[in-house]
């Protein structure tokens, strides 16, 4: 089997970025550029070569199956494109992440995570009216059903908040039975407004229940990061009073997570959603996917590695040799991505809050000056600068929300409140593509051929 490719010379056309009420063709932002020549066993194929907007290039394999019998196998679809899209472009290579085509370090500095949001979902930076109608649809969203405050009785106060996250929004698809049609595009915005609305207080509530705390109702006179806030901190007995350094450093941390292409949980949310499973049980799957530590879980996996750090002294260097000999017994977390290999862009942004916070704390941990150390280290050391592992998002995150006095445990939550808004535009373009259908990937079967059946009686 071999494979070459033959270049046609086209005019470019852009990509435009297409708003719910919009539609896209099969290839929307992409143009022909001759095709790729494949041959199997003798026989030339040729197959249609597509390049995007921002020059990326790709072969459509669609109807591979259909003209020539053979599947391609991509453990991890690590080089397989599920689908076009006109949401987030990253280039790992560069360190570029744009949001609708907008850098995301002039997004951080200049929008707030509830503008990055609505341009996320709706295509578009929002005017100074349609932006504040939004803020004022979420804030009259915050509250859950209050029905819904009985289930977290009915978790172990143990439970790990993901788990109770992941209940509770599937269950919304019970409680809000009026807004449940993927098809109805008034239905799908109110659903929309309601899980951006409510996920904060349904985390803060699984935080709450965690520590035996009451749960404190939402207020709508807050914004976005300080109604979470009050609801994680506040206790009834006493006035509780936002630092908005805090509230900005969150702020922060949500916008930066807010989309990055087609990841796990995306990619779950869009499979889900592909079979017109409702937005709540899609999103729900998409929790799911991030509570693992390779994913969501990372920056929970940072802080735990730097605590196991502290507990056994303090000994970076040890530690540093230790990820330098691969050795089974220690994982180095925090530095490499599995796309960027060049600095991560949100770290620089976050790196710049965490730098700003923890000096103005002047906290006397350990495991900050851990972290310091480690990371330069990882910024100096020729291994780790030869191999590009530069300290990552989740270095930071999780630094940043330790300090801010969350618990390791609520980091994956605070994630998903991030990513929502990126799940929600993905779902949301998926259902508008013409090309839309059911995910059913292939596999090449390594199992037993054909075996004749044996009675129980036979069977040695």
């Amino acid at each position: 089997m071999s494979a070459t490719t033959k270049n046609a010379t086209t005019t470019p056309s852009p990509a435009t970025a297409r708003a719910p009420s919009g539609g896209a063709g099969p290839f929307a932002g992409t143009r022909a550029d001759g095709c790729a020549q494949l041959q199997i066993n003798g026989q030339l194929y040729e197959l249609p070569l597509l390049v995007g907007s921002e020059n990326e290039h790709a072969i459509d394999i669609s109807k591979l199956r259909a003209i020539t019998g053979a599947i391609t196998l991509d453990e991890g679809y690590v080089n397989t494109g599920s689908t076009t899209s006109a949401i987030t472009f990253l280039d790992g290579e560069k360190g570029i992440l744009r949001y609708r085509g907008y850098p995301i370090e002039v997004l951080a500095e200049k929008c707030d995570f509830v503008e990055v949001s609505y341009l996320l979902i709706y295509g578009k930076l929002p005017t100074s009216d349609e932006l504040d109608a939004f803020r004022k649809s979420l804030s009259h969203h915050t509250m859950i059903h209050e029905d819904m405050r009985s289930f977290y009785g009915g978790f172990p106060r143990d439970a790990h908040p993901m788990a109770t996250l992941g209940s509770v929004v599937g269950a919304l698809s019970t409680f809000y039975q009026d807004s449940l049609d993927v098809h109805d595009p008034r239905q799908v915005e109110v659903s929309v407004h309601r899980l951006m609305a409510k996920l904060p207080t349904i985390a803060a509530y699984s935080y709450k229940k965690s520590i035996g705390q009451p749960l404190i109702y939402p207020r709508n006179d807050l914004s976005y990061c300080e109604n979470f806030l009050q609801m994680m901190f506040a206790v009834p007995c006493e006035e509780y009073h936002i630092d908005p350094d805090f509230t900005d450093a969150l702020d922060m941390l949500l916008i930066v997570h807010a989309d990055h292409e087609q990841n796990c949980s995306t990619s779950t949310v869009r499979m889900v959603g592909s079979s017109d499973a409702n937005l709540f049980a899609s999103i729900s799957a998409g929790i799911s996917a991030l509570w693992g530590p390779l994913h969501g879980g990372a920056n929970q996996a940072c802080v735990e590695m730097l605590e196991r750090m502290v507990a056994d002294g303090g000994n970076v260097k040890k530690y540093v040799e230790l990820a330098k000999k691969k050795d089974p017994s220690f994982r180095l977390m925090g530095f490499g991505h599995r796309v960027y290999k060049n600095y991560d862009p949100r770290a620089r942004l976050i790196k710049t809050t965490c730098d700003q916070l923890l000096a103005k704390l002047s906290l006397r941990d350990p495991m900050f000056d851990i972290a310091q150390q480690l990371e330069e280290v990882a910024l100096a050391d020729e291994y780790f600068i030869e191999r590009k592992l530069y300290p990552n998002v989740d270095f930071y995150s999780g630094v940043i929300y330790r300090a801010m006095g969350i618990p390791v445990q609520m980091f994956p939550v605070l994630f998903a409140m991030g990513r929502l808004p990126g799940w929600i535009a993905h779902w949301d373009e998926m259902h508008h593509s013409p090309a839309k259908k059911i995910c059913r990937p292939r596999q090449i079967y390594t199992g037993e051929t054909l075996r004749a059946f044996e009675p129980i009686i036979k069977r040695s």
